[in-house]
């Protein structure tokens, strides 16, 4: 695969390594609020992501309406994975859609959403979530995906056309069709996949090369996962790298919601740590966040 061109464009070389640390799950839970909050004013994280059909959206709003310099993205979401605590579209209620449970919410795994999912109904709900965002007051640095939902044949057109449609930076990696194949898609979506970067690329979209991320089984204690953020610091690969963790505050709805509480906490409080800024900061790195790569989108 030819180097990224972004890296050319931001005067980056193809040797160095850019890192985009990107909060997802914004709004999800109060928790997850306040923690943003509190990690964007410690200054390490560079990007958030917010999801426009959960409970605290509206407080996530009022955030990012009075503070419109903070780079913050739109999470496209159509699961609600939780048992009890859950959330729905807010383009539609009607069933046909394919993107409701019996409950009436969102399916709980991706497999389920990409399964059932009406590809205009899903491609109407993405767009609704971009409206609302944009209604409410925030300015959308980039789309990107919950739990990966979009990486189907029948969502990723709809995807692409969004982030051209809003002329925004889209969480999609620059991979080749053999790139996608090693990345363990299946032939039918590697080839799309491909095909979707040509054409992001095309219109001048800027796309990431690499991504990963603090996940759920790397210890809950504090000192592992700083271990673990050091060693993912160490061994980042030459271009960007978009990095997810999920950070929220300990209180009694977040261990309400999720038995995955432990290392949300854990992330709200690595990333408010002296040691691992102070690390970052001494290695060879760069940190930019999505809004660095919008200011490439043509207009």
């Amino acid at each position: 695969m030819t180097p990224n061109p972004v890296l050319e464009k931001l005067g980056f070389s193809p040797e160095e390594r850019i890192i985009i640390i990107q909060a997802d799950d914004i709004g999800m839970c109060e928790a997850s609020v306040s923690a943003f909050r509190e990690l964007w004013t410690f200054g390490l994280i560079s990007s958030g992501t917010v999801m426009v059909p959960c409970p605290w959206f509206l407080q996530a709003a009022t955030f990012f309406r009075g503070n419109p310099q903070v780079d913050v993205g739109i999470h496209l979401t159509f699961t609600s994975e939780w048992e009890t605590y859950r959330w729905g579209p807010i383009s539609t209620a009607d069933p046909s859609s394919g993107m409701m449970d019996s409950d009436g919410c969102f399916y709980r795994t991706a497999q389920e959403a990409k399964k059932h999912g009406d590809a205009d109904a899903v491609t109407r709900e993405l767009r609704a979530q971009v409206e609302r965002a944009v209604a409410m007051g925030i300015i959308p640095t980039h789309i990107d995906t919950h739990m990966r939902t979009v990486e189907h044949p029948k969502f990723l057109s709809g995807y692409l056309q969004l982030a051209i449609d809003y002329a925004l930076p889209i969480m999609m990696m620059h991979k080749d069709e053999q790139g996608w194949l090693e990345f363990g898609m299946d032939a039918e979506m590697a080839k799309l996949a491909a095909f979707a970067v040509a054409q992001a690329e095309e219109r001048g979209i800027p796309l990431v090369d690499h991504a990963g991320g603090m996940g759920f089984h790397q210890g809950t204690s504090v000192n592992e996962r700083i271990a673990y953020a050091k060693n993912a610091i160490d061994t980042l690969q030459p271009g960007i790298t978009h990095f997810y963790l999920h950070p929220s505050k300990d209180t009694p709805e977040l261990r309400a919601i999720t038995p995955d509480w432990p290392y949300r906490v854990a992330d709200y409080l690595v990333f408010k740590s002296e040691e691992l800024r102070d690390y970052i900061q001494q290695s060879n790195v760069q940190v930019i966040g999505y809004g660095t790569l919008k200011g490439l989108v043509p207009r």
